[in-house]
């Protein structure tokens, strides 16, 4: 007997992620019409992809899983620019009282910590001034840190690299924005099986409020739970508009599902419950910049003017 394509995965020494139906606004239209299409494209009990699964080459690079644009950031090395010292944690030192930016280039904060990490391949110009992608910055979100406010800056720079997602040749789909608000029943849920670490936490993905007071979401270069590190690569605020691009998946829905994870009785993150829908698309920055990207649905609501 065949099982329904309804059904949600529970083998998850297993596959990290499973097709499943998403809940969904009757008045999306755009949106309607985006996972009507997916439904009528998903064979019956198809897996998204596996933690196990081999990695193949890809548009996004050479380590890719579920997608050909799901990719590890690099191949070997880890997602955050090393430092000098391999029992550290790679985290950098930073000089006091910089600003933080957003993806748009927007001052967020003025910098307090004294430490941070910064992910691979990640540099952008604000103000005539490359800066670096920070994971968390005083305004308790990711952002954009000048190069010139980390110690050791020229070693960073000679570690740093590129590496930006694409999207050339992917057709459009529905518009959406950052969304103003967030569920928070889904905040603390886990996006990786039996999860220790601090984060890997669906919040991770989610319209956060921040520091200064306003949400912000993370723009990702990968979907979490593949073993990819689920790495931000940007940051942007509530209304901004996501375009959604037809992106080619392993099980044919241009979507990606992954399983989420609360404490079962032992206190592990152990015991499914629910799911979280990703899209790829991409972002034009208020500096003109389009970042390519994966986003989760529940960051993001039906929109309107995407450039």
């Amino acid at each position: 007997m065949r099982k329904s394509r309804w059904m949600l995965c529970v083998a998850p020494l297993l596959v990290s992620a499973c097709a499943v139906e998403m809940p969904l606004d009757t008045d999306d239209t755009d949106a309607l019409d985006d996972l009507t299409t997916e439904r009528a494209e998903q064979p019956d009990d198809e897996l998204v992809g596996s933690a196990e699964q081999p990695l193949y080459a890809g548009v996004n690079g050479d380590a890719c899983t579920a997608s050909p644009y799901n990719c590890k950031l690099r191949v070997t090395g880890g997602n955050r620019v090393a430092t000098n010292d391999p029992d550290d944690d790679n985290s950098w030192g930073l000089v006091l009282g910089v600003p933080i930016r957003d993806g748009h280039g927007n001052v967020v904060g003025t910098s307090s910590r004294t430490r941070s990490t910064f992910n691979h391949g990640q540099t952008r110009t604000f103000a005539g001034e490359t800066h670096a992608f920070a994971v968390s910055t005083s305004n308790s979100s990711a952002g954009w840190m000048p190069l010139s406010s980390i110690l050791g800056a020229s070693s960073f720079a000679s570690k740093v690299g590129h590496v930006s997602a694409k999207g050339v040749g992917l057709s459009k789909m529905a518009c959406y924005a950052v969304r103003n608000w967030h569920d928070t029943n889904l905040e603390f849920k886990k996006v990786v099986h039996d999860s220790t670490a601090t984060h890997e936490r669906a919040g991770d993905y989610l319209p956060l409020v921040r520091a200064n007071g306003g949400r912000s979401a993370n723009l990702a270069f990968n979907v979490p739970g593949f073993g990819l590190g689920g790495p931000a690569v940007d940051h942007f605020p509530a209304g901004t508009k996501f375009q959604r691009l037809d992106v080619p998946t392993d099980h044919g829905a241009p979507s990606i599902d992954v399983p989420l994870w609360v404490q079962d009785s032992a206190g592990r993150y152990r015991t499914q419950s629910g799911t979280m829908k990703f899209l790829y698309g991409y972002v034009i920055a208020a500096t003109g910049t389009k970042r390519n990207g994966w986003m989760a649905y529940d960051a993001l609501e039906v929109s309107s003017g995407c450039p």
